[in-house]
């Protein structure tokens, strides 16, 4: 009886790390779209949140260098290519890609950051 518990916990933090993930994704497009200003602090710290949330939840031992890897790729490559296309004057669609690509830093920054200490937890344990 204990194990279907510990199970059943188990996939609902699973659904949860997984809802975050696509919500986050969901937000970070939604503003960068409809963004015509400076970006709020209010969906700032929302997609830090949850990326905060993927990173906890997300993201399992297995999956975590593999993660990081890819983590640190994009956050390299998007930033370049949002400072790119801030100065590029491509007119409303750079300023909207260029948005989105920070959204999802904001969001996936996080996330790395815990995997992270997570992993060099695991490193120093072992």
């Amino acid at each position: 009886m204990a194990k279907k518990a510990k199970k059943s916990k188990k996939n609902l933090m699973t659904k949860v790390g997984i809802w975050s993930f696509i919500i986050g994704l969901i937000l970070a497009v939604i503003i960068a779209i409809f963004s015509t200003q400076k970006t709020p602090a209010w969906v700032l710290a929302v997609l830090a949140v949850l990326g905060l949330i993927v990173g906890f939840l997300n993201v399992t031992k297995e999956e975590s260098v593999p993660f990081l890897v890819a983590s640190l790729a994009f956050l390299v490559s998007f930033q370049s290519l949002a400072a790119t296309l801030s100065i590029v004057t491509f007119e409303v669609i750079s300023k909207q890609l260029a948005t989105f690509f920070q959204l999802l830093s904001v969001f996936i920054a996080p996330a790395a950051a815990i995997v992270a200490v997570i992993a060099l937890f695991h490193i120093a344990r072992d």
